[in-house]
This record gives structure tokens, C-alpha cells and sequence, in this order.
């Protein structure tokens, strides 16, 4: 068994598709549009095969994302070098992304940083 995609939705499709594909090499595909529900969505491809799907409908609730809360809270990259990690949290950083912790070494073994990326969503970068 394997995930076979994780969705979010988000205010700005068109914002967070080009992060994703500024920030992490997304591939996206075309879109999709309802008519009926003005629903709009795009699937965002990595190179591992794994997905993403961004969304869009109207009325949705924006709470305030707090990155202590119970639930999902963020979604890891790994980049597969230390190297790689600090180059893209020093990138994120200049472009005005706020860095919640890292680069650094956690108690368990993993190189990572975590920033807070498009929509105030927490997202880890590791190797």
C-alpha cells in the first residue's frame, strides 16, 4: 500500500501551484474546472511519483493555522543532500518565508529545516 496523493486547499491556486514548482521542482498538469461548483484543483507531480493536489472552491474557512495544533501539520521534502537542504532554506529565507527551525540536526538523526511556507502551511525540508 502507498499514499497515493495528499490534497490541501488553498486561496491562491495559481500562487501556490508556481511555489511548488519554484521551490520543489513540481511537474503540474493542466487543471481541472467544475462548472457546476466552480471548484478548481491541480495535481503537482515530484520526482519520486509522489502528489500533491492543490484546490480551490468558494466559501471555504480560513482559520488562523497555529503549528502547534493536533491534526496534519506539515508536508516533508527530502532533497537527499545537507547541502541541498541549506541552499533552499537560505533561498526561502531571502524570498521573505519565515524559518521555524534549522538547518540542524534533530535528536533522532535527521537533517532538516522547517519554514513556513505559502498560506502560513509548515513544510520540512530534509535530506
Amino acid at each position: 500500500m502507498r499514499i497515493e496523493h495528499i490534497a490541501m486547499y488553498v486561496n491562491d491556486l495559481e500562487k501556490t501551484r508556481e511555489f511548488f514548482m519554484k521551490y520543489f521542482s513540481a511537474i503540474s498538469n493542466e487543471g481541472y474546472y467544475n462548472k457546476k461548483t466552480d471548484f478548481r484543483s491541480y495535481f503537482l507531480s515530484f520526482e519520486d511519483g509522489a502528489r500533491l493536489e492543490i484546490m480551490k472552491k468558494p466559501q471555504m474557512e480560513d482559520d488562523e493555522k497555529f503549528l502547534k495544533r493536533t491534526g496534519y501539520i506539515h508536508i516533508a521534502f527530502s532533497l537527499g543532500s545537507k547541502e541541498a537542504v541549506d541552499e533552499l532554506t537560505e533561498k526561502l529565507k531571502k524570498d521573505g518565508y519565515a524559518i521555524v527551525s534549522g538547518p540542524r540536526t534533530t535528536g533522532d538523526g535527521y537533517y532538516e529545516s522547517c519554514i513556513v511556507g505559502i498560506e502560513g502551511n509548515q513544510i520540512e525540508i530534509t535530506v
